[in-house]
């Protein structure tokens, strides 16, 4: 590794880790300083912009986004509260449940925003230690976007995968990934199910408890989104963007099964590729929801869920076009230093993803960035979906959004980032959640089922 390599390399960081301290917006312009060194400082050759996946991730947030001002996704958040208020003793398992399943189906882990304070709401009441479903829960929220057939992670693997021999669709992503990251869940809601004092032999929770101003704020209101009307064009957003959902994972079908000649039913009725697919049903999906449900255009764009998306195609826009360039100019130096690591440790590559989003808090990123350098390397399709669920590595460093938002919303200051930064509530059910879901992800790819999840031509 040459000298200026290591240079530029570093350059490449100090990019991402200086975005990471401003976050939003500041992850691709920054790193579109780096690519701005590279190119112009160093004369490295530009490398090319993930276009694809930046309009994949423009049309489901643009659906996401009218399907938000619809009132559908409060009619789904409604329904959620439901099911937790009927069920409060099982908080600590069906908190996590409700915000993973939340994220697969609208793609974003944002929506996490209004269901927490319901969840901190019903642990408190029940007298359970909010830190322990919040914690997971906010966790949850962001593992679900490995097991979202609309996410930017998952549709940017598939495509990315295909481009390089492994032919892998959709559904088969999400039956490696849903089983391993519900594996995940699971093991760090258990471990969190005694996690921490008791309430009520916690001294600072009873000290807050005592302070009658503290003990108004805690227990004065209740969160809830019973008392919100829900329309039936909020309804029936729901159902055509359930339906779009449902379609795209046809049109992905279709992409697997084959004819009696040997074709896909794909190439047999012409159906584009997914990228294509996906794309023209979202867009048609917005369209149904602004002309037939009531969703204001000018609401949609206000909303949060459409504005982070737009967030994650800048910050997608710049990290993996930077990333492109430098590793796309030292492509055989990579190979030749990590061939040898990759070859007797292909599971290893989990590290480097993992490493790399705690940086750059953006799971489409790492799988854009990345990706393509990993197949390069020589690394085998099974093998990178099996570790798919590294890719969140963002809770170690608790900066992110729906962390921070987790603390505020719990009223009893259970949920925390602790004094030293790094012992905060996030870390346990984060690491054993990414640690679990990886290690479930590539049992199941490369042991138990062997050759089946798509061809590989290297």
């Amino acid at each position: 590794m040459s000298f200026v390599m290591i240079v530029e390399l570093l350059i490449v960081l100090a990019a991402l880790y200086v975005g990471s301290r401003y976050g939003s917006l500041a992850l691709g312009a920054i790193s579109g300083i780096g690519l701005a060194i590279l190119v112009f400082g160093f004369g490295l050759k530009p490398g090319t912009p993930p276009t694809d996946v930046i309009y994949i991730i423009i049309a489901a947030v643009t659906c996401a986004g009218t399907l938000q001002a619809s009132g559908g996704m409060d009619w789904m958040i409604q329904i959620a509260e439901r099911m937790l208020r009927k069920h409060p003793d099982h908080i600590t398992f069906l908190g996590p449940l409700v915000t993973f399943f939340l994220t697969v189906l609208v793609g974003t882990g944002h929506v996490v925003y209004t269901i927490m304070p319901i969840i901190c709401d019903i642990a408190l009441k029940k007298n359970i230690r909010p830190e322990r479903p919040c914690g997971v829960a906010s966790v949850a929220s962001q593992v679900g976007i490995t097991c979202s057939p609309i996410a930017a992670a998952v549709v940017a693997f598939v495509t990315i995968s295909n481009a390089n021999g492994y032919m892998v669709s959709i559904p088969q992503v999400l039956m490696v990934t849903i089983p391993a990251c519900l594996c995940g869940l699971m093991c760090a809601a258990l471990a969190s199910f005694k996690r921490g004092k008791d309430l009520d032999v916690d001294p600072e929770f009873q000290k807050r408890k005592a302070d009658p101003e503290q003990y108004a704020y805690m227990y004065g209101s209740s969160a809830t989104t019973l008392d919100k009307v829900i329309t039936k064009e909020a309804k029936a957003s729901v159902f055509v963007f359930l339906g779009s959902l449902l379609v795209i994972v046809g049109f992905a079908f279709c992409q697997m099964l084959h004819t009696a000649d040997g074709k896909t039913i794909a190439e047999a009725i012409a159906i584009p590729k997914m990228n294509i697919c996906i794309q023209i049903i979202m867009l048609v999906a917005a369209a149904c929801n602004i002309m037939f449900c009531k969703a204001s255009p000018k609401k949609a764009v206000a909303g949060a869920v459409w504005q982070s998306g737009m967030v994650a195609v800048v910050a997608i826009y710049g990290i993996a076009w930077m990333a492109d360039t430098y590793f796309g100019n030292y492509m055989d130096e990579m190979k030749a230093m990590l061939t040898g690591l990759v070859t007797n440790y292909p599971w290893s590559i989990a590290l480097v993803f993992f490493l790399v989003s705690v940086l750059i808090n953006s799971q489409g990123a790492v799988v854009v960035a990345f990706l393509p350098l990993a197949y390069q390397l020589g690394i085998a399709g099974p093998v990178l979906l099996g570790v798919l669920p590294s890719v969140y590595g963002y809770f170690f460093i608790p900066n992110y959004p729906s962390d921070i938002a987790t603390v505020n919303f719990d009223r009893s200051g259970t949920t925390v980032i602790g004094k030293y930064l790094l012992n905060h509530s996030f870390m346990m059910p984060g690491m054993i959640s990414v640690v679990v879901s990886t290690i479930v992800g590539y049992l199941i790819t490369t042991v138990l089922f062997p050759g089946y999840f798509g061809s590989f031509v290297q």
